[in-house]
């Protein structure tokens, strides 16, 4: 028996271990077929092909030890799922909405109860073939999460998804979030990514948002996983006709971290905004590429990102705005702007454009390099310290997406581990 035979023969059972659908199963081996073929994404001026992001381990259930967690929040009132590794430890949806036919669930409660709809959507935006590390996903998915949406509902509370890294055994976490929001709907969706223990894993993080003509999806995402997670992220969007679909994602991981955002306007008259900050320190590694694509006629699509580089580390934006032929009327525009707080850090901020039509707007502005210096005398000429004041400088830079966040709790959460970073990082010139 070959390598790849005997790889394919563990995956079936696993997947008949675990009691999930023969289509799965099936999608799960297809996609091991890939891997034999695919290579790892490219990211432009970034350097990550030696990162230890595909774990050799077979696919394996596991359970997690609760006791290693924080006593989640269970208050009836809050919408919230908490998963720890491959273990859901907590999930509650109202009644009210259960009734009104919004589904909340694990990825694979969603692939055995609601197969319509989990096959029709399930890797339907990111697709397996993509490249290496999509295949891997397919393959190995171990963990995830599944929403779903019906015509004209809103739900007016955000919901709240907790996801913890079980890095106190060996054990990589290849999670997917897909969400579903059909026609008229609306949705604000909060994700919180950490990690527990000190054995280093790979993570594996993949996001399908399906927005239909008319809904509206709101996603957060607070990133925190620790230095012994190694981090691929895919973040992608679908939206349809009239649709608008709001990114805020703070990248606060203390590991290297390579990633991709994507928004897709398919639709006539979609809206994409897609916000990001990220805060490196000490010898970490990021590499972010967030793409805004507008298909559909009149479509807008915007990109703004920040990001703030400490000591030795490294941070690369690319934005990538692509308008397509034939979708005329359409807007796009980004802003890169990345401050360099060390001389030994270093930071890019790449803008592309990809025009192919002439009805449109498209603009970009870029920028990398230390704390303003009128800002900082500003506030220093009023007595203020210089350390404070390079903080309230970089917090008033970062404000652009912090103050984009839904949930105040998140908010503030995503401000203490900030200046948890400046504080242990700054090396101030």
């Amino acid at each position: 028996m070959t390598e790849l035979e005997q790889a394919r023969a563990q995956l079936e059972a696993a997947s008949q271990e675990n009691q999930e659908p023969a289509t799965l199963t099936q999608h799960r081996l297809a996609a091991r077929d890939l891997m034999e073929k695919l290579r790892l994404p490219r990211m432009q001026r970034f350097n990550y092909q030696n990162w230890p992001l595909i774990s050799d381990q077979p696919l394996t259930w596991l359970r997690s030890d609760e006791k290693q967690v924080p006593a989640t929040n269970k208050d009836d009132e809050v919408i919230k799922v908490t998963q720890f590794g491959q273990t859901t430890i907590h999930l509650h949806i109202p009644d009210q909405l259960r009734e009104k036919g919004v589904i909340l669930t694990d990825i694979f409660t969603a692939a055995r109860e609601h197969a319509d709809l989990f096959d029709r959507y399930f890797m339907s935006a990111i697709k397996p073939e993509e490249n290496l590390l999509t295949a891997y996903h397919a393959a190995y998915l171990n963990a995830g999460l599944f929403l779903y949406v019906p015509k004209g509902v809103v739900i007016d509370k955000p919901i709240e998804a907790e996801l913890i890294q079980d890095n106190t055994q060996s054990a990589p976490l290849l999670s997917h979030i897909l969400v579903i929001a059909d026609r008229n709907s609306k949705v604000k969706f909060i994700q919180h990514l950490s990690a527990v223990g000190n054995v280093d894993n790979a993570a594996n993080m993949m996001i399908e948002l399906v927005a239909k003509e008319n809904s509206e999806i709101d996603f957060s995402s607070l990133d925190e996983l620790n230095e012994h997670s190694h981090t691929y992220f895919k973040r992608r969007a679908d939206i349809g006709r009239d649709a608008h679909v709001e990114w805020a994602v703070g990248i606060m991981n203390d590991g290297d971290t390579v990633g991709d955002m994507d928004s897709e306007l398919l639709g006539e008259g979609g809206y994409a905004n897609s916000k990001m900050i990220a805060v490196t320190t000490g010898e970490q590694k990021v590499g972010i590429n967030n793409r805004v694509t507008n298909r559909g006629k009149h479509t807008t699509g915007l990109i703004n990102q920040r990001g703030v580089i400490l000591e030795d580390s490294e941070l690369i934006f690319n934005g990538i705005g692509q308008i397509i032929h034939g979708a005329h009327g359409s807007k796009a525009d980004q802003q890169n702007r990345v401050l360099i707080m060390s001389p030994q850090a270093r930071g890019d901020a790449n803008p592309i454009l990809l025009i192919d039509e002439n009805d449109v707007e498209a603009g970009h502005a870029a920028s990398v390099g230390p704390v303003d210096p009128h800002q900082m005398y500003y506030l220093m000429s009023r007595g203020i310290p210089r350390p404070q004041a390079q903080r309230m400088v970089i917090r008033g830079f970062l404000g652009a997406v912090l103050n984009a966040i839904p949930s105040k709790d998140v908010r503030k959460q995503m401000i203490d581990i900030l200046e948890r970073k400046l504080a242990n990082g700054q090396q101030y010139q």
